[in-house]
């Protein structure tokens, strides 16, 4: 891959001109191509950098500014329409590359699927992996309909990979009744409803781990976010979400990348919903990369 060059498109606020002086990495995965319900969400990434023009640079919440950071947005990894196990392949290796350059990498999705090549590569460098996941759905399908290649899987792909006891998923309120059997079977710790309140409990005993923090923008209710593929009744709020946010942010955990998936701005034209990615993915900078 190439990264001396910066991306000629729209670029997040504030990100730095320079690859090689930036310690954060943010870049898009412009994939849908496994969703089963309301396709959209590739175009994510390049809206939420288009927006983030509008949000301020200093966080009230953290009392840090963008410039205190110096990250770099390398666009989109281009990737193959239709093709997802090629797909997966790019962005695996993709990542393999910033994490070779001692990169913190910070990804805009895209369907969730495109979480699980992340994790590969965060896994090979940090065999300690623990993974904080925030979602409506549980994604611990084996297929769907058949194909294992489905953004109703990764998280299932990823316990598999690192141990369902180092899976830590919250809000979750949609699933199959074998989902969510399987995760209590397996020791997975999973949280249904609720974010924060739980998240406080968890965050302790991961103290001083490695840990990818993975957020699907559907955890917010629809009327926080309607802008994405598979809205669902009865999330967080917003404020819920920064909160959660920010107490990992304040905690004794080692972020070592996250990323924020399913944005689908062609479902919310008020375009509330890549404002607020925008705003939790300035919160995620300020937080996360100390």
């Amino acid at each position: 891959m190439r990264f001396d060059e910066a991306y000629s498109g729209n670029v997040f606020i504030k990100s730095h001109p320079n690859y090689e002086e930036s310690q954060v990495v943010i870049y898009g995965m412009p994939m849908d191509w496994t969703v089963s319900y309301r396709p959209g969400s590739r175009f994510g990434p390049a809206r939420i950098r288009e927006v983030s023009i509008g949000i301020e640079e200093y966080s009230p919440y953290l009392d840090r500014e963008l410039d205190e950071i110096k990250y770099f947005d390398a666009g989109d990894i281009p990737l193959p329409f239709g093709n997802a196990q090629k797909s997966l392949d790019l962005i695996e290796d993709y990542l393999d590359d910033l994490l070779a350059d001692g990169k913190f990498p910070l990804g805009m999705g895209g369907e969730h699927l495109v979480s699980w090549p992340v994790i590969k590569a965060m896994y090979k460098k940090y065999p300690d992996l623990a993974i904080i996941h925030m979602d409506a759905h549980t994604d611990l399908r084996e297929n769907y309909e058949g194909e294992p290649l489905s953004h109703s899987t990764p998280i299932r792909k990823a316990a598999e990979l690192i141990g369902p006891t180092n899976v830590y998923s919250f809000g979750i309120r949609s699933g199959m009744k074998e989902e969510f059997e399987w995760a209590k079977e397996v020791g997975m710790h999973l949280f249904k409803f609720d974010v924060h309140k739980p998240l406080q409990e968890i965050l302790p005993t991961l103290a001083g781990r490695p840990v990818y923090v993975t957020i699907d923008i559907d955890v917010l209710d629809p009327a926080h976010a309607p802008g994405t593929g598979t809205v669902d009744a009865g999330g967080i709020t917003s404020r819920e979400l920064l909160a959660s946010i920010h107490e990992i942010a304040h905690s004794d955990v080692r972020v070592v990348g996250a990323d924020l998936v399913e944005v689908a701005p062609i479902y919310d034209h008020s375009e509330q919903t890549a404002n607020t990615a925008s705003k939790l993915l300035r919160e995620m900078l300020l937080g996360f990369v100390k």
